[in-house]
């Protein structure tokens, strides 16, 4: 499960439409006070839930360690809302299918290489 706890509000520009939006940025509050940028990768369904992954930022705008944190998503009162994923198999669910997207991205951009 993700170390990093926030929260639970999305403060900043928060993507909603599902596409890849590496523009949009969301800053997270953590337990211990930090505050952390983050770049929002996509927002993604997993059964019935809508999930979120968030790539944490340094002060100059780059990604460090390739860390990614996963959330929970949804929209209270047309509010987006993070919450943390507390249930390790859910957890676990969630990640096999952000890497399975990542997979198929990476596959598709390798596809779309050899037909060049």
């Amino acid at each position: 499960m993700s170390e990093h706890e926030h929260d639970g509000v999305c403060s900043g520009n928060c993507c909603t439409c599902g596409d890849d939006c590496d523009h949009a940025t969301v800053t997270l509050t953590l337990d211990n006070g930090e505050v952390l940028e983050c770049a929002i990768l996509t927002i993604f369904p997993v059964g019935e839930q809508q999930y979120i992954a968030l790539l944490p930022l340094n002060e100059q705008g780059e990604n460090e360690d390739g860390e990614v944190f996963l959330y929970r998503f949804k929209e209270e009162n047309g509010n987006p809302m993070l919450e943390n994923i507390e249930d390790d198999d859910e957890y676990e669910a969630v990640a096999d299918a952000f890497d399975e997207m990542l997979d198929e991205q990476e596959f598709e951009e390798m596809d779309g290489e050899d037909e060049e």
